[in-house]
């Protein structure tokens, strides 16, 4: 698979910053579900919006209590399904059956095809981030996992290449991290050697401060991709209570 240009058709350069703030992402609507999408998604779609390198689909879906997605099929796509609130049953044509609770993450190697559901048989609206990642290889064997995370102040690695740590492997070398900052915390982006970087807002508001470029205020679903290089310095400053921030590196 191609890699996708910036969404907004710019060059790339060592100052390229792509805001895709959260009141301009695609939005459906249904009885049911509430969902966000940053990129192009379903019936919502938008040359200009198509993904962000490898990045694909990053969904912010609050799902009705007793309700959810029924067996539907998938392949060739990595799909991590980060909990935010609330917890989602999910069984699959593999036999794994499991209950994703809040602070969990499941990621799924569709592969060479693989059939899943997703329901909240909870009593109460949980929310999730569904996120796809184009596979550096087509037609793998289909896996699943989940996995339980603290997440803290600092980054927590989620997704890295060689699964070292606590963090999960998917078929693209790509890394992916968690972090909850302070109010007035001053996080800095770790150290990558990949130039795409994609930060997203789960929660809270935040500051990026980024050398040669104007400060840029986030929100709660708010999207900044980044392309630039290792010498780059960024960083991200707490503004509310504590936020919530996912943070990929794109290779």
């Amino acid at each position: 698979m191609s890699r996708m240009a910036p969404p907004t058709g710019q060059h790339a350069t060592t100052s390229t910053v792509i805001l895709r703030p959260a009141d301009q992402r695609f939005h459906s609507q249904l009885d049911w579900l509430d969902s966000w999408h940053s990129f192009s998604f379903g019936s919502h779609q938008d040359p200009n919006w198509m993904g962000f390198g490898p990045l694909r689909v990053i969904n912010d879906d609050t799902i009705a209590a007793g309700q959810g997605f029924g067996m539907h099929p998938h392949r060739d796509m990595e799909i991590i399904t980060v909990m935010v609130e609330g917890a989602l049953t999910h069984a699959d044509s593999m036999g794994n059956s499991a209950v994703l609770h809040a602070g969990e993450v499941q990621r799924m190697s569709a592969g060479s095809g693989i059939v899943h559901s997703e329901i909240n048989q909870t009593g109460a609206p949980c929310r999730l981030l569904q996120i796809w990642i184009e596979p550096a290889q087509l037609g793998i064997q289909p896996a699943y996992e989940q996995k339980p995370f603290a997440i803290g102040e600092g980054w927590t690695p989620l997704i890295e290449p060689d699964a070292t740590g606590d963090a999960m492997a998917i078929e693209r070398p790509v890394r992916l991290w968690r972090a909850q900052p302070l109010r007035q915390q001053q996080l800095p982006l770790p150290a990558a050697k990949e130039r795409w970087l994609w930060l997203q807002v789960i929660d809270g508001e935040l500051t990026l401060n980024r050398e040669g470029s104007p400060k840029q205020a986030l929100r709660r679903g708010d999207g900044v991709g980044l392309i630039q290089d290792a010498a780059t310095q960024s960083e991200l400053i707490g503004l509310s209570e504590r936020a919530d921030v996912l943070l990929f590196a794109l290779a």
